[in-house]
């Protein structure tokens, strides 16, 4: 029962966590920037990086976080056009060696710099409270209703490279938005883990978007619980443990198809 009530609110919040951002994976794979969710959520990490220097208080950190997460946003809806210019995931990767760079000195100027630049890499998914969870739910439900009344924009965008600037913009602001929360609440590392590792693992075992969705998110969740289990018993880290426990089981499925035969028709293909 102590296990229970202390893990049940951690746990609730990775499925959410799980759901929101897998969904958001199958686009940012379709479309070749794997890492913009590590990128994007670093920007905001910068963010949040600023309200600790400044040290204006709590509404601070949430300030910043919006407005480089709205800035992102805006930044990332040309990337369309920047990738005719330089490659896009080259610029992914400078835009996140910036903000990483520029987060670790703004917080050399803080008295605890290295504690906020752990919270900001790990989160602190353990401490997660039923108010911060109510919150996260509510802002998913909203942005996923979004996302679905405009599905069609949203996957013509992605999946056939039709639709215009503004739609652009405001896919990546949707992303942005529970970029906010998640950094906030499960760290940099967790988040980008929970983006691509879930669909990764949907695409080895079938073909069809629908159900690459909803194995990875089956097996997402069951990957969070054991990371959160083992975190438990052995007073570990649970951010690091959770990524590690997605990480082993894609490298593992991944085994099992070549050794089964990386060429044969999948489980779960139409």
């Amino acid at each position: 029962m102590e296990a229970l009530s202390i893990l049940l609110f951690p746990f609730l919040a990775c499925v959410l966590l799980v759901i929101a951002h897998a969904y958001f994976g199958v686009h940012v794979l379709r479309r070749g920037i794997i890492f913009v969710d590590l990128s994007l959520a670093q920007f905001i990490g910068l963010g949040i990086a600023l309200s600790f220097f400044l040290g204006w208080g709590e509404w601070s950190g949430a300030a910043f976080s919006l407005g480089f997460a709205v800035l992102g946003a805006f930044i990332l809806s040309f990337s369309r056009t920047i990738s005719r210019l330089a490659d896009i995931e080259a610029f992914i990767g400078v835009l996140y060696i910036f903000s990483l760079s520029a987060s670790m000195l703004v917080l050399d100027g803080t008295p605890h710099g290295m504690e906020e630049f752990k919270a900001i890499l790990n989160g602190s998914i353990l401490w997660v409270a039923p108010g911060e969870l109510f919150a996260t739910f509510a802002l998913y439900s909203g942005i996923g209703l979004f996302q679905f009344a405009f599905r069609r924009k949203f996957l013509s965008l992605s999946f056939e490279g039709r639709g215009g600037g503004a739609w652009e913009f405001l896919f990546f602001l949707s992303f942005a938005l529970v970029l906010v929360k998640s950094v906030q609440m499960a760290g940099v590392l967790q988040v980008f883990a929970f983006l691509v590792i879930p669909v990764l693992i949907g695409k080895l075992l079938t073909d069809r978007l629908r159900w690459q969705l909803v194995l990875g998110w089956a097996l997402g969740v069951g990957a969070s619980l054991s990371g959160l289990l083992l975190s438990y018993h052995f007073d570990l880290p649970a951010a690091p443990l959770i990524v590690a426990s997605l990480g082993i089981l894609f490298f593992a499925l991944l085994a099992l198809r070549l050794f089964t035969g990386a060429g044969g028709d999948k489980a779960f293909s139409p």
